[in-house]
């Protein structure tokens, strides 16, 4: 046994309110179920790690954790995360690649790099790569789709005055013009030096996709996010090969190999892979990787509390994406200067989690 020998591992399900009202083209925000896994390590650190999901299914990761992979966790070296990754994945074979077993495995992965960098004394995004101290950051909360054109222009111009180089405006209107006028109002007021970002959450076809890139080219749109069914390869090949506005996916990919196949496809311009949804940092480094590998920016979804440090790790990171949500359960919030975001410099995560707070929202 060593000292970074796992003695101990505990998970838990913590419910969280959303911040504020979110919608887009296909749901709700509800809730954030959060779930967390503790382990100790024979040299007495703790790791805390997490996933998520949006409002369902925080139960089912729960009982995969507690049923089989918290067993299989003890006795493992939490130096050796590649290892950890692999055995649990092998021990969850008959239900993977899949939504339930990847945020499942992240719970565990994400607690397993906490422990290794606070017994080793360095912030994730330096263990992880150090490729940046800081990242930029853009907007997401001023841009649901039930907010009226007034909303979002003031919303953007908002995030303008706080020197964010970009904001993402929601798209998925019924009509293509609908989309149209609202993405132009806010590009007349905030000029030509802001990037705008659209988001259609996978709710259109092909055709209608290609057809309102066309219209979003007109307005200098700097990406077309998830326009697609992300089972849909082959329409988003197609969708990028029609327009000049870059083509970004990865939030509803939970593997590896699905970002391969994109990529070698041409159907993915900037990748945005999820920490929670995709396995861990063990796999979301492998990803960033090879996007690297294909000259592809990363762009990661939602979790900007640890997503900060893992942009910054990794030389091809774009954009950290704005939506806070742990401030119910943490006692400092993310680190902003002139628009960009600073990977934190403690020990572990990063995430200086409020326990009482945690425990408080604690359901399961």
């Amino acid at each position: 046994m060593t000292d970074g020998t796992i003695v101990s591992a505990e998970a838990w399900l913590s419910d969280l309110a959303v911040e504020t009202v979110r919608t887009d083209a296909v749901q709700s925000f509800l809730k954030q179920e959060t779930i967390f896994v503790r382990l100790r390590t024979a040299g007495g650190v703790d790791g805390l790690g997490y996933s998520y999901t949006i409002g369902t299914g925080g139960r089912a990761v729960l009982s995969v954790l507690r049923e089989t992979l918290l067993e299989v966790v003890l006795g493992m070296d939490v130096n050796r995360p590649e290892e950890i990754w692999r055995t649990l994945h092998s021990a969850t074979r008959a239900t993977t690649v899949g939504v339930i077993t990847s945020l499942a495995l992240a719970a565990v992965d994400t607690a397993v790099w906490d422990a290794r960098c606070r017994s080793a004394g360095m912030p994730l995004w330096v263990a992880a790569g150090g490729a940046q101290p800081d990242i930029p950051l853009y907007d997401t909360e001023g841009g649901w789709l039930h907010f009226t054109t007034d909303e979002l222009v003031t919303q953007a111009l908002e995030s303008q005055r706080r020197g964010l180089s970009g904001v993402k405006i929601k798209v998925g209107k019924p009509r293509a013009r609908e989309d149209h006028e609202r993405l132009a109002a806010v590009r007349a007021a905030v000029g030509d030096t802001m990037d705008i970002m659209v988001d259609a959450n996978q709710s259109l076809t092909a055709a209608e996709a290609i057809r309102r890139a066309a219209l979003f080219e007109q307005l200098d749109i700097f990406w077309f996010e998830e326009p697609l069914p992300a089972d849909d390869i082959s329409g988003h090949r197609r969708l990028a090969a029609s327009t000049s506005v870059p083509i970004a996916v990865g939030e509803s990919m939970y593997s590896v190999g699905h970002f391969r196949e994109y990529l070698q496809s041409e159907a993915a311009s900037i990748v945005q892979v999820d920490v929670a949804r995709v396995g861990g940092i063990t796999p979301w480094l492998k990803v960033a990787h090879l996007a690297e590998a294909f000259n592809v920016s990363v762009a990661p979804h939602f979790l900007m509390e640890l997503h900060v440090s893992l942009c910054c790790a990794v030389p091809n990171a774009l954009y950290l994406e704005h939506i806070p949500q742990l401030r119910a359960i943490t006692q400092s919030e993310l680190t902003v200067k002139d628009g960009r975001a600073i990977a934190p410099s403690a020990p572990g995560l990063g995430i200086e989690w409020d326990l009482e707070a945690v425990d408080a929202a604690r359901v399961a």
